[in-house]
């Protein structure tokens, strides 16, 4: 049986070391390193190169989405689980956008989540029974999918969206693209009806994770 090297991150000390102690328990299970937040894991990953990742959600710094996000790209043979207290939508989809191979509680049974890290370190996808049912329900609902998934932003739109990221405003994204206020604002108002977001903030947040623009 292959040795699987594992990182653990978790902001939370006692969290992080329970783990690492109870996966040290399994025979083809090496722990070889521990972060407590995303910018240790992603120096972990580039000294140690870990096959799996258990990787907490809620951190101070780079949480846990952002850090998966930089390490599929970065180092894809690399898989990530996402191991946390909650099994809310956003963070569900959030995390499966951003790359990671499986969710999971916190309160996983240690041989489940030993059983989880093997199967997703063969190339397959875990998720909790808890939010299985959310990605169903997302699948078969065609409502509930992104929105930027079946209608993308025009050019011009990701232009203005870029410079929203950049945090300028209206009057200073007309100013950079040659436009007048009111087009802006409409241009705003386009992208926030059709990334269903609910202000500029979130509008460039969904585009990040969705890859309709580049991460600053």
């Amino acid at each position: 049986m292959s040795n699987i090297r594992v990182a653990v991150v978790d902001d939370q000390t006692l969290i992080r070391e329970g783990l690492a102690s109870l996966l040290a328990l399994a025979p083809d299970l090496t722990v070889v390193g521990q972060a407590a937040d995303g910018r240790e894991a992603l120096a972990l990953v580039a000294e140690q190169s870990p096959d799996v990742v258990l990787m907490d959600v809620r951190m101070p710094g780079m949480n846990g989405v952002a850090a998966t996000r930089q390490i599929r790209a970065r180092y894809p043979r690399t898989r990530v689980i996402v191991l946390t207290t909650f099994d809310d939508d956003e963070y569900v989809f959030e995390s499966l956008r951003a790359g990671a191979s499986g969710y999971l509680l916190k309160n996983a049974d240690p041989d489940h989540l030993a059983a989880a890290i093997r199967a997703v370190h063969a190339g397959d996808s875990v998720l909790d029974p808890a939010v299985t049912q959310k990605v169903i329900r997302r699948a078969t609902h065609p409502k509930l999918q992104e929105p930027a998934l079946t209608e993308r932003l025009t050019p011009r739109e990701r232009e203005v969206l870029r410079l929203m990221a950049e945090g300028a405003s209206n009057a200073e994204i007309a100013t950079r693209l040659c436009l007048a206020e009111g087009t802006v604002k409409n241009h705003v108002s386009h992208i926030l009806g059709k990334l269903g977001a609910r202000g500029r903030v979130h509008a460039v947040r969904l585009a990040v994770e969705w890859g309709l623009i580049n991460e600053q």
